[in-house]
């Protein structure tokens, strides 16, 4: 931790002004993918400023509750329906969770050299615990509403005004077009951010082995809900990056840096954001 200190003080000051660049860009990102997930029209410049607080809140709160809690808030400010707010939520998850499967896979394609295609591949026993989790997930939320009668009506309303809303959407290229093509970009701009840090501190690695750093490093750890995914990420990008024969005070000075520019030094700017958009009743 004490050499990471040291050499992330040395850094390149523009390559870390850049990874600040591509922090904020994951806010406007991130907005296009909610503006993707509504039907209504948003103001633009708000929706921003809501995913500037909302990541502020995204680094309080475990598994991205605090996030869409700022967000649920915001729409239904904005005159969205609750069902229709709620269904967003769980829309945005949706899509950049299978977005980031061909971000992968074609990166993969294009930069063949960046990872051994063998390494992706996990051990049965692992693969055996993904395979059940998936398959026993559904079946659990099946027996509990087959069990709690109470929670039927609502979770089939809320099940039918999600695929209206997602048929209607779809119809719509002002609406398909931003949350496709912003959960497709939004691992790569996080990734960059990873990848201005580590060229920042002359890390022996290509800007593609940075990028595919990061995108395992989260796929391996993002069941974690860890705030953030402080922790568990941290550790698997530094464990990641060593792999490539990174030092390992180097992969630390990288993940410093990154967790630097994006948490602590935007937290008190976000918070004050969400403070603003209280006082004026926008959350």
């Amino acid at each position: 931790m004490h050499d990471g200190v040291t050499r992330l003080a040395g850094a390149d000051p523009w390559w870390l002004l850049a990874g600040a660049g591509f922090t904020f860009l994951g806010c406007v990102v991130a907005a296009c993918i909610r503006q993707g997930a509504v039907p209504e029209r948003l103001p633009p410049g708000l929706l921003v400023a809501s995913q500037f607080a909302a990541g502020a809140a995204n680094h309080v709160l475990p598994a991205s509750i605090g996030a869409h809690a700022v967000t649920l808030r915001f729409l239904q400010k904005q005159g969205v329906p609750l069902p229709r707010a709620s269904a967003s939520l769980a829309l945005y998850s949706l899509v950049r969770a299978l977005a980031k499967t061909p971000v992968v896979l074609v990166f993969l394609l294009a930069a063949p050299s960046a990872v051994r295609p063998e390494a992706l591949l996990p051990d049965g026993r692992t693969l055996l615990v993904a395979v059940a989790g998936v398959l026993l997930a559904p079946a659990a939320a099946t027996l509990v509403l087959a069990a709690v009668r109470p929670l039927r009506g609502p979770a089939l309303d809320c099940l039918r005004t999600a695929l209206t809303g997602v048929r209607e959407l779809h119809t719509r290229p002002s609406r398909f077009l931003p949350l496709w093509g912003g959960a497709v970009a939004a691992p790569l701009v996080q990734a960059s951010v990873v990848a201005s840090v580590g060229t920042a501190l002359d890390l022996p690695l290509s800007w593609p082995q940075l990028v595919f750093a990061y995108l395992a490093a989260t796929t391996a750890a993002g069941a974690v809900p860890a705030p953030g995914g402080i922790g568990p990420v941290d550790a698997a990008l530094v464990l990641t990056l060593a792999g490539y024969g990174t030092p390992l005070s180097l992969a630390t000075a990288t993940v410093l840096g990154y967790r630097v520019l994006t948490v602590w030094l935007f937290l008190v700017p976000g918070m004050l954001v969400m403070s603003a958009m209280v006082q004026r009743e926008a959350l």
